[in-house]
């Protein structure tokens, strides 16, 4: 329907490369999810790569505003735990695995090394960053559980 309308819309497929708690290619006849839209054309954008992801979200956008909607974007993640509280997430995977994942390939990590290395911002700037943001965090949790509950009936 949205390819018969031509809508602007964008799917997004979070590929975090497991299905439950087992590996995709046990879960999926095809795991490269951004080609499964049938008619609606699909891209494939590396999520651990936060401005790979910005920028395949501004292209894919741009081309919706245009007229050229649907699109399927598949962004390929990772995993760190596991799936719900019965699935540990170690026996499909080693803790060395994830520990090489989150050494390597982790966005956040990544992206303030970028952004650090290109100078755009200095280490004591992130960290006001983060204190700012712990505070403000902080204080509206006091908040929440200084205020009573709301009543059903709102």
């Amino acid at each position: 329907m949205s390819k018969l309308w031509s809508l602007p819309v964008i799917y997004v497929c979070e590929n975090n490369g497991y299905g439950m708690g087992t590996s995709a290619e046990r879960a999926a006849a095809s795991t490269d999810y951004y080609t499964r839209g049938d008619y609606i054309p699909g891209l494939w954008v590396d999520g651990m790569d936060v401005l790979a992801t910005r920028e395949a979200t501004r292209f894919l956008a741009d081309l919706c505003r245009k007229g050229k909607g649907p699109f399927v974007m598949e962004v390929a993640t990772y995993r760190y735990h596991g799936h719900s509280m019965s699935d540990p997430g170690t026996s499909y995977r080693t803790r060395d695995e994830i520990q090489e994942v989150r050494q390597t390939r982790d966005p956040i990590t990544s992206f303030k090394d970028k952004i650090i290395s290109s100078d755009l911002v200095t280490i004591e700037e992130l960290k006001d960053i983060d204190n700012k943001i712990k505070k403000e965090v902080d204080d509206a949790v006091a908040i929440a559980r200084s205020e009573p509950e709301i009543g059903a009936e709102e």
